[in-house]
């Protein structure tokens, strides 16, 4: 019974790091108003180690269609400014000295459709990974299968368990999607 309990709580886990990983990402998408989430994939060169750029700069959001980005150290701005380029995210940084800037024109709905098809996407990857997790979660029972003190019933009960899982993290999921399909469509 606890080899059961283990398998559980590893399928738990699996699926638990595919819901986070899947929220992160739908978070790099735009929806209607700037966010300093949307910046989280930028790496920026810092002391010869690439740096996520929240760690070498403030990234705030301080009007709707607008992020600022004010490094703690002005003599990285020039490598910031490149690592928003090189990340091709469609935005164009604007250096005043101080701060970086950055406008988000207003999106298309066109765009927003886009942009739905891409978080869809996302969330699906997301499922696969949780369908993954069962079928891992399924075959480690089915080893268990003549084990002592291991009965037929107790791995079938324990697939349940694990269809259950399933089933609650594929909702949530589904629920985040539904959440930034909302946003991206809101204008």
């Amino acid at each position: 019974m606890e080899d059961i309990e283990i398998i559980l709580d590893m399928a738990k886990e699996s699926m638990d790091n595919a819901l986070n990983h899947t929220n992160n990402e739908l978070n790099k998408i735009r929806a209607g108003k700037a966010q300093p989430d949307m910046l989280n994939s930028v790496k920026v060169p810092y002391y010869g180690a690439e740096s996520p750029l929240n760690t070498v700069a403030a990234v705030t959001a301080p009007e709707a269609r607008t992020l600022q980005i004010k490094p703690f150290d002005k003599s990285t701005i020039r490598d910031i400014e490149k690592a928003i380029i090189d990340a091709n995210l469609g935005f164009t940084p604007m250096n005043n000295g101080e701060s970086i800037m950055i406008n988000l024109p207003p999106m298309t709905q066109e765009r927003r459709v886009d942009l739905v098809k891409q978080a869809k996407s996302v969330g699906e990857n997301g499922k696969v990974v949780v369908r993954n997790a069962r079928q891992d979660a399924n075959n480690a029972l089915k080893k268990l299968k003549g084990s002592d003190g291991v009965s037929d019933d107790m791995i079938k009960d324990g697939e349940g368990e694990v269809q259950k899982l399933t089933d609650g993290f594929v909702k949530k999921i589904d629920d985040l999607l539904d959440k930034k399909e909302s946003d991206i469509m809101t204008v």
